[in-house]
């Protein structure tokens, strides 16, 4: 197990210039994601006047990583850069029509899901071929920087959505949103060399065929099945974004609390992120499933419905202890085999954003029953228990793998 040596530093990631192009390339097109969801929420409220369509539309930008796997195998059947490359381009034509004003609301809703199912083999080929950009902890490190860069587009890419909807219009922010996946693609066929296909002979068989063989291998080996569950379980500590609202308005009568609450949680993580990457890799690997379980206790707090003050600090404590997601996922990518990383890393990218999907309608029809205080302290109830298991698991498997070697599925 890689865990020796001095931790990578950010200079020694941003020194590769083909990980500042995939860093730049995703900044710019996941800013453009966050800007896109404002505009189709206050497009579909303003043509119909339905909240609960207007939610529809922002939920079914996470529907489509059910069906992600089926696709994250293309990123190994060709070149990883090309495979980016053209889901940018396809993406930000659907965009470009979107973005136009005489095309009907009905068409919006399948011309969205297309447009988020063509971001699975984009994410697969990504994560994939940031661990041939990156070795060792450099890939961790790299990972901490898009954790960053993922939770800075969160924030600011709402903000400026909101600041561009009431400036252009919401078709014209669609507009912003197609354009940013074309500079996507430019960074991305300017900045990062071109790669022959990791696996071509797997086009023999059948996408459906080839994602049944990436769950088979992640889950008949007991570091990539592990390292899984770690990962999925991120949308336990998520569902605090989704009751933020309702919580703030029992706790405050702040219109703004709600505001401060939901920008708590990536602040958090942001702080938290910047802070595991200054640790020895060993330590990381230790950490990883603690923290995992600990992103639920302040949760299991807000049961008491303490101020906004300390529920904002609370909430920033969960962010941060859901840095680990900094560690996990450079993991799991470490120890993938390379002519099928694309798949397994697909199904590890659609697992964890389906799982915020699932925990943040579970976390409302809970709320309904007792209250978005009693929510989060379920949710956070169940992080812990489910990360002392985990816990329990991986220091097993570490320990097997310092007795016997480092798992086949790493080689």
């Amino acid at each position: 197990m890689e865990g020796t040596g001095r931790a990578a530093r950010y200079r020694d990631v941003f020194a590769n210039g083909e990980f500042r192009a995939l860093w730049l390339a995703e900044l710019v097109s996941s800013a453009g994601d966050q800007v896109a969801r404002v505009a189709l929420s206050v497009l579909v409220y303003v043509r119909t006047e339905s909240a609960a369509l207007s939610a529809f539309t922002f939920a079914l930008t996470f529907l489509p990583a059910l069906l992600g796997p089926l696709l994250a195998g293309l990123a190994d059947r060709y070149p990883r850069r090309e495979v980016m490359i053209v889901c940018d381009l396809s993406r930000g034509a659907v965009m470009t029509v979107m973005a136009l004003p005489f095309v009907p609301l009905w068409a919006m809703f399948p011309l969205i899901f297309v447009a988020q199912l063509l971001s699975s083999p984009s994410n697969a080929a990504r994560g994939a071929l940031l661990a041939d950009v990156l070795t060792g902890d450099k890939l961790t490190v790299g990972q901490g920087l898009r954790q960053i860069v993922g939770q800075i587009a969160q924030v600011g890419g709402f903000a400026v959505g909101g600041f561009l909807v009431t400036t252009l219009s919401p078709y014209g922010s669609l507009g912003v949103n197609a354009a940013s996946f074309f500079v996507s693609a430019a960074v991305l066929f300017l900045g990062v060399r071109h790669r022959p296909a990791a696996n071509g002979d797997a086009k023999s068989i059948s996408l459906l065929e080839s994602t049944r063989r990436g769950a088979r291998l992640v889950f008949a080996d007991r570091q990539l099945r592990t390292l899984i569950w770690i990962i999925w379980m991120i949308g336990l500590p998520v569902t605090a974004d989704g009751l933020a609202v309702p919580y703030a308005s029992h706790i405050s009568s702040d219109p703004t609390a709600g505001s401060w609450l939901l920008a708590a949680s990536p602040v958090g993580a942001i702080i938290g992120a910047f802070l595991i990457t200054k640790l020895q890799p060993a330590i990381r690997l230790r950490l990883m499933a603690p923290l995992a379980g600990l992103s639920g206790l302040p949760l299991l707090v807000c049961v008491w419905q303490p101020n906004l003050i300390v529920s904002a600090v609370l909430f920033a404590l969960s962010g941060a202890a859901a840095a680990y997601m900094v560690v996990a996922p450079a993991t799991f990518i470490q120890r993938s085999p390379q002519a099928t990383r694309g798949q397994v890393v697909g199904l590890m990218t659609s697992g964890y954003i389906a799982s915020q999907g699932v925990c943040l309608a579970l976390g409302g029809v809970v709320a309904d029953r007792l209250g978005p205080g009693g929510a989060l302290g379920v949710a956070g109830a169940v992080a812990l228990v489910l990360g002392a298991v985990l816990t329990v698991a991986w220091q097993r498997v570490s320990l097997a793998e310092v007795s016997h070697g480092p798992a086949e599925s790493a080689a």
